[in-house]
Formats: structure tokens, C-alpha cells, sequence
């Protein structure tokens, strides 16, 4: 992955917009919060292979957090703190969020077949 180049990450997601997609969505610290104070809360949430059509996908931000709405017809796909990306050989937007050291905390990944 790399960081988010803005631009090349709106063409991407606009690419996507009107057909239908499979989604994953994922965050987390429960690995990490607890392990490291055990007076955190450990939160995540996970959805894998939700299809949806979008009409339309915005990415915002500056420096080293992105946020991504991607607008359906009955409400919205939303992630913060994204600040990695790539297309992977399967033509799959994938976005992710790390932390200073590299964990994962954010993952919004959008393609045309099933992960």
C-alpha cells in the first residue's frame, strides 16, 4: 500500500459509482487497546461482502487521515482515519488506516467480485 494520493483515489472510487460492489468494512483496536491499557475499551465492527450500488463516493482530508462517503440510495458507507490505498491486482480499491506503528485500525475496500 501507499499514501493516499487524493486524486487518484477519487477516480478510483468514482470507477465504482452506479455498479453494483461488494464492500468490507472493518474496524478495530481490540487487539491493541486492552494489550496495551487494560482500562480501554476494546471496539470494532466488521461487515464482509455487502453489496451495495452507490450513486456517488467522495474522499476527504488532508495530510495523514482521509475519510471516504460513499452515498446509497438508502443512506451511507462511511470510513475515517484511511490513510493508505491501492488497487490490487484484481482491479479491488483497497483503503486502510494504520497507526504510527502499522497496525491496522481502518479498512474500507470496495470491488466488483466477492473478497
Amino acid at each position: 500500500m501507499k499514501p493516499i494520493d487524493i486524486n487518484e483515489v477519487q477516480q478510483h472510487i468514482d470507477e465504482f459509482a452506479g455498479k453494483k460492489v461488494f464492500i468490507h468494512l472493518e474496524t478495530t483496536n481490540g487487539a491493541y487497546a486492552n494489550h496495551v491499557n487494560e482500562k480501554a475499551y476494546n471496539v470494532g465492527a466488521f461487515i464482509r461482502n455487502a453489496q451495495v450500488t452507490y450513486e456517488h463516493g467522495k474522499i476527504k482530508g488532508a495530510g495523514t487521515a482521509y475519510r471516504v462517503g460513499l452515498k446509497t440510495e438508502n443512506g451511507w458507507v462511511y470510513a475515517e482515519g484511511l490513510n493508505a490505498w491501492e488497487l490490487d491486482d484484481k482491479n479491488r480499491l483497497l483503503m486502510a488506516g494504520h497507526d504510527r506503528e502499522g497496525r491496522l485500525m481502518v479498512a474500507l475496500e470496495i470491488s466488483e467480485t466477492a473478497f
